[in-house]
């Protein structure tokens, strides 16, 4: 009688959550006995507490990541007739605010090492209409500050971050979030700071674009019943923000975690190297806060992306991959005038890329058995797992986030 394999699940939030349960059940409580589920006295801590964690005097807090893109540039100046550039390979949402601010998306490929956006090729893109550039640090780490800057003072562009996965990561004396303008954080469950629900910030050293945030987040009114500007409704929901806030002090912790475990991927993956498997490359040491882990299934591999993460599901091994279709190829983007080979680095990771498991708390042993898993499906003996440890996870079915839902 064979035995079912041990799940390792792509994000697990038990770790996290199990030991300050009673602190985020007497913040809620709070809340629910003061009332203020709109704007209320939480919120505006916690925009006050997450800005000063990034280094920035002003925080805006939103309803998600995608609007906090949309509206930051918006309150940055930003729209009709304003060319913003972005990266070919970043999740959608980052496109979508671009679109929505009213400005157009110009696409530039990425460095395939990194995956992160080709600054180079930012720069032969840049056009008299160019007005902003939009650096995705990805997966948790971030684009070089220095270039950045260069870059920005040089053509007088103004730097609008996304750092939607980059809570807390740091390069070159930066914290993400306080290099330009204004940045745009997403507080989804599975971010490395995650709400119970959607949530976004934007972040600001300019204290004019925190004015018309926000006006902009509540229906264009700077005060009640006054309405400045065409805005929307988008305000985190003060219960969403007493949770982050509860959490935020943990962060640091976590993320160190996260660096530790990506370090051990790092380690013992090295022998795979040679077998087509290879970590994107980490540029900035400890200042990388591995939202994601992702590896490259590269030709030099006997097996194919697909059939490598088809056959890790059937060891009970979940991975993602992020992302499968580049911005520029989504079909519901086709009229910007992109196709198949518009950017060559972009389009191949998108073939080759793969997500591991990886949130804090992720033991030793569940790591070996996710490389032990990779090395049997390539045809190689696998290592013995250390000793101690549990690779099982303990959490119950709502604290462990699908896939799918990434």
């Amino acid at each position: 009688m064979t035995s079912s394999p041990v799940v390792i699940p792509f994000v697990d939030l038990q770790f996290q959550h199990q030991p300050i349960q009673d602190q985020i059940n007497q913040a809620i409580q709070t809340v629910i006995h003061q009332g203020d589920y709109v704007l209320g006295n939480a919120l505006k801590e916690f925009e006050l507490e997450f800005a000063q964690a990034c280094g920035i005097p002003y925080g805006i807090g939103v309803a998600c990541g995608t609007d906090a893109i949309a509206l930051g540039l918006q309150a940055c100046g930003i729209g009709k007739g304003d060319e913003v550039i972005l990266p070919a390979n970043t999740f959608v949402a980052t496109l979508i605010g671009v679109m929505r601010s009213g400005a157009t998306p110009i696409f530039v490929d990425c460095e395939p090492k990194t995956a992160l956006i080709d600054l180079d090729a930012a720069e032969q893109a840049i056009t008299p209409k160019t007005r902003a550039i939009v650096p995705v640090h990805l997966y948790g780490q971030m684009v070089s500050p220095r270039r950045l800057l260069e870059l920005a003072n040089t053509y007088n562009l103004v730097i609008f971050e996304d750092a939607a996965q980059a809570h807390l990561a740091e390069r070159e004396g930066y914290r993400a979030g306080s290099v330009g303008t204004a940045a745009a954080f997403s507080f989804y469950p599975s971010k490395n700071l995650g709400a119970f629900g959607d949530g976004g910030m934007v972040v600001t050293r300019e204290e004019i674009v925190a004015q018309t945030l926000r006006s902009l987040r509540n229906y264009g009114a700077p005060r009640k019943y006054f309405h400045t500007d065409y805005g929307t409704n988008s305000r985190l929901d003060t219960l969403q923000a007493a949770v982050l806030k509860t959490k935020l002090p943990y962060l640091h912790e976590w993320n160190g975690d996260r660096n530790r475990i990506a370090q051990q991927y790092n380690d013992r993956l090295q022998p795979l190297t040679r077998q087509g498997i290879i970590p994107l490359e980490n540029q900035i040491g400890g200042g990388h806060v591995y939202h994601l882990y992702v590896v490259r299934v590269t030709a030099a591999c006997s097996l194919e992306r697909d059939a490598l993460q088809s056959g890790l599901t059937d060891l009970g091994i979940q991975t993602g991959i992020h992302y499968p279709i580049p911005c520029h190829l989504q079909p519901a983007f086709q009229s910007l005038g992109y196709g198949e080979g518009s950017f060559p680095h972009a389009e191949a990771l998108s073939q080759e890329i793969l997500s591991l498991p990886l949130y804090p708390g992720l033991s030793d042993v569940a790591i070996q058995q996710v490389v032990n898993s990779i090395k049997t499906l390539l045809g190689l003996s696998p290592e013995k797992n250390p000793l101690h440890s549990n690779p099982v996870s303990t959490a119950p079915r709502s604290a462990v986030l699908h896939q799918s839902l990434l």
